[in-house]
């Protein structure tokens, strides 16, 4: 069953790449205002994308047993992709930002609450279903 859902989620992850980089570009080369849209909102998250590659002991450890892969190995690909793609939509790479992390430790702000009710409702609605 492991194995189904890895596979399915390897396809799910590439739709999901060529879908919004599709939009991406699209948005990015089209009129003057969606190209400002585009690089507005690539700069207001911007730096939370550090924290998809920090790793805490259960990462670490997850990755010395051969189970996971250190999240930290993955930003020089992940920075190629996205760089490249950015680039085709003639937007620009917002410089690193200072940013307070520590989700992985718990440290959230109040917007979790009503963020995870939200991703939870259908689970909620229609409980054991498959997916």
């Amino acid at each position: 069953q492991l194995a189904a859902i890895s596979a399915k989620a390897i396809k799910e992850a590439r739709y999901h790449l060529r879908f919004s980089r599709g939009w991406l570009e699209r948005l990015g080369n089209g009129t003057d205002v969606s190209g400002q849209k585009m690089q507005q909102a690539i700069n207001k998250l911007w730096r939370f994308t550090a924290e998809l590659f920090d790793a805490d002991e259960i990462d670490i450890a997850l990755s010395e047993e051969g189970i996971a892969v250190d999240p930290r190995t993955l930003r020089a690909a992940w920075e190629a992709e996205v760089f490249a793609g950015i680039n085709e939509a003639t937007l620009n790479v917002p410089q690193e930002q200072a940013y307070r992390t520590g989700g992985k430790k718990g440290l959230h702000t109040e917007h979790l609450g009503p963020m995870l009710a939200e991703m939870q409702y259908l689970q909620r609605v229609l409980p054991g279903q498959q997916w």
